[in-house]
C-alpha cells in the first residue's frame, strides 16, 4: 500500500494504517528529537509522546501529503518545550559522551556551529537538510511565502558558514 493511501486510512481512523506511517517516519522523528533533546532516554520518550499526539489528532490533520511535516512540527514543538520545562543547558562533556565513541568529530563541530544560529534559522536548516523537507512544505509548515523561506535560508547559512570562516575550516562546509 502506498504512503498516499496509508495517510488518508489513518486520517479515517485506521489504526493500522497509522501505525505503518509512525514506524515509516520514526527515525526521523527520533533524529530530530535527538537534534533537540541531546539525550537518548529523552528522544525516546518523545517519540512516544508525539506518535500518541499525532494518534488523538491525526482527524484534524487537512492534507494527507503533509503528514510527515505535520508530525515532524508535533516533534519540534514538544521537544521546544520540554527544553523550556527543564530550562536545562547542555553541557559539551556530555555531548562528548554521547557522541564521542566515534573518530570523525564532525557531528560535534556542524552542533557547535548549529548552537550558534537562532532558533529559526536552526529549526529552518534541521528541516531543509536533516529531514529533507521540502521548502514549499516548510512555507505552508509555518504559513510564510517560499520567497521568504528561501530568503532565510540563505541568510542561515551564510551564518552557518561564517563561523567556519571564523574557525579557517571553510573548506568543510
Amino acid at each position: 500500500m502506498s504512503e498516499h493511501q496509508l495517510e488518508r486510512k489513518a486520517i479515517k481512523g485506521s489504526e493500522d494504517a497509522f501505525l505503518d506511517l509512525m514506524h515509516t517516519h520514526q527515525e526521523a522523528l527520533y533524529r530530530t528529537a535527538m537534534s533537540y533533546l541531546k539525550n537518548e532516554e529523552d528522544a525516546l520518550e518523545a517519540v512516544q509522546e508525539v506518535t500518541y499526539r499525532a494518534f488523538k489528532h491525526i482527524k484534524t490533520l487537512k492534507e494527507p501529503a503533509y503528514f510527515k511535516t505535520w508530525v515532524t512540527r508535533i516533534m519540534m514543538n514538544y521537544c521546544q518545550d520540554t527544553i523550556k520545562k527543564s530550562k536545562r543547558e547542555i553541557c559539551e562533556e556530555s555531548l562528548l559522551l554521547v557522541f564521542g565513541k566515534k573518530e570523525d568529530y564532525t557531528f560535534l563541530e556542524i552542533e557547535e556551529a548549529l548552537a550558534h544560529l537562532s532558533d529559526y534559522e536552526r529549526e529552518l536548516l534541521h528541516l531543509k537538510y536533516f529531514e529533507d523537507v521540502k521548502i514549499k512544505d516548510i512555507a505552508v509548515m509555518w504559513k510564510t511565502p517560499e520567497g521568504t523561506i528561501k530568503t532565510r535560508l540563505h541568510k542561515a547559512l551564510r551564518s552557518f558558514r561564517h563561523y567556519f570562516e571564523e574557525k579557517g575550516e571553510m573548506k568543510r562546509v
